[in-house]
């Protein structure tokens, strides 16, 4: 309530009262002595009348204070538990060699089933039904009851192609190949936390999915683990990402917009070929894509808010070899980005109109791919405000709340996007930085390094938010 009752100072038989549980005492100096006693029985009816309300209030606000204590109490204890059983030594010793089995063998997009085959080992070892494939090599694990709520925890598996340049015993042993990005990190943190709420299966108040998924590097992986029906009747998900950028030990992320939408395209522009001695008998699709490519920069600079971020960048350019012949065809080709969906359709339109008016202003034609099946476009990753709270306050609960941090937008992109437009998702950013083992490069660094002790703080972060996301839905689902 929003007043309140309080005691008068000046008298021990008057209350000030500010709620509908006021009486209205009207006194009169010439009233009859019968009067009198009828007025002072009315004054000890409403001294009742107020000191029940007064400790109605108090009981109820007791109440509420002694639920939100027991709740916070609860989750202390969850998290607590949690993560010093993932930071056992036995226990942290299995993370770290699971992980670097994983950074010794990197398998790139839909190519992981090396990986696949180890976690469908490792949750065989422990007990936990699964189902595969899906889109190739995706595997989801499901822990728990089996009934409503189902809530998902997501890792992705993929490398890139990358060559490795970090010299040490567990060096990636597949040439041009290298978890560079922290997979291998997600796919042992997700098993960590496997194991942990295994060990919990009977408590808990409805099911987690384990969705281990390949094919995030640009490929939407998540798109095709929605498409084979891997995610259906999720209530909600949940995904973390290692963040070199943040020291070991904190957490990040935000309500709403957190990561832009992004696309791929190639643009080809065709004129006539022949010798440079002679450009008058040529149409020149140097100069064509030339005019393109710096007409694209104006989308951003004069045509769009400037308070709408947005991103239009050119990657690549292929014409010719040799330096006295004018090239027939020229390939150019890039990233599009926006902090919404609807502007990179909009990036895409005007990409698709600049292009195509360059070249004819050429005497030369133009077609632009945007790669729609190979590498489609990326929504915007939205966090769900309410998913975004309740995994923030399990993460104040493990951490601290000093270690939970706001994280800045970025222009970046995860396909952990998909899942967010389907269901209420929340992803996080775990922090891997640590001077001491130089884990400062950023992530898609052929130095890219990681400090492990953030696999057991994945393993428990990801298991008590969905065990307490469960608990707080159960009765929802009675």
């Amino acid at each position: 309530m929003g007043d309140t009752i309080r005691p008068s100072p000046s008298s021990s038989t008057t209350l000030q009262l500010q709620t509908s549980c006021l009486v209205k005492i009207e006194t009169n100096s010439e009233t009859t002595e019968q009067s009198q006693d009828s007025h002072e029985s009315k004054i000890g009816v409403s001294n009742l009348m107020a000191w029940l309300c007064l400790l109605m209030i108090l009981s109820t606000c007791q109440t509420t204070w002694a639920l939100d204590t027991r709740s916070e109490s609860k989750l202390s204890h969850l998290t607590r538990e949690l993560l010093e059983s993932a930071r056992e030594p036995e226990f942290f010793e299995w993370l770290k060699r699971i992980r670097r089995r994983i950074h010794e063998d990197p398998e790139l997009a839909f190519e992981e089933y090396n990986t696949s085959q180890l976690i469908r080992s490792e949750l065989d070892s422990l007990g936990i039904e699964y189902k595969w494939p899906f889109a190739k090599t995706g595997v989801v694990g499901s822990i728990g009851s089996g009934l409503q709520p189902w809530f998902g925890l997501r890792a992705d598996m993929d490398a890139l192609p990358i060559q490795e340049m970090v010299e040490w015993e567990h060096k990636s042993k597949n040439n041009g190949k290298m978890h560079a990005c922290g997979h291998d990190a997600h796919v042992t943190m997700l098993l960590g936390a496997a194991k942990l709420l295994q060990r919990m299966k009977d408590e808990l108040k409805g099911t987690v999915k384990l969705v281990f998924q390949p094919g995030e590097e640009s490929y939407g992986g998540a798109y095709h683990m929605l498409k084979e029906g891997a995610l259906d009747n999720f209530q909600g998900i949940f995904g973390l990402h290692v963040a070199p950028e943040i020291p070991v030990g904190t957490v990040d992320s935000r309500p709403g917009p957190m990561l832009a939408a992004s696309g791929r395209f190639i643009a080809t522009i065709k004129g006539k070929g022949g010798h440079a001695a002679r450009p008058q008998d040529t149409r020149d699709p140097v100069v064509a894509a030339s005019f393109a490519i710096l007409a694209l920069q104006q989308i951003v600079s004069r045509e769009t808010d400037p308070l709408d971020a947005r991103v239009v960048s050119v990657g690549f350019i292929e014409a010719g070899q040799a330096g006295n012949v004018i090239p027939e065809t020229v390939r150019f080709g890039g990233s599009i980005r926006s902090m919404t969906t609807e502007g990179l359709v909009s990036l895409q339109q005007r990409l698709m109109q600049i292009v195509e008016m360059q070249a004819a202003v050429h005497q030369c034609t133009a077609s632009l791919d945007f790669m729609e099946e190979k590498m489609r476009p990326y929504p915007s990753t939205v966090n769900d405000e309410a998913m975004y709270k309740h995994a923030k306050q399990v993460g104040e609960a493990l951490l601290g709340e000093s270690n939970v941090l706001l994280a800045p937008m970025t222009m970046g992109a995860e396909d952990f996007s998909f899942y967010s437009q389907k269901m209420k998702a929340a992803f996080f950013f775990i922090g891997t930085k640590n001077e001491t083992v130089k884990s400062v490069k950023r992530s898609h660094s052929p130095y890219f390094v990681i400090d492990e002790e953030v696999l057991s703080i994945g393993a428990a972060f990801h298991a008590a938010v969905a065990i307490s996301y469960l608990d707080g839905h159960a009765i929802d689902t009675q």
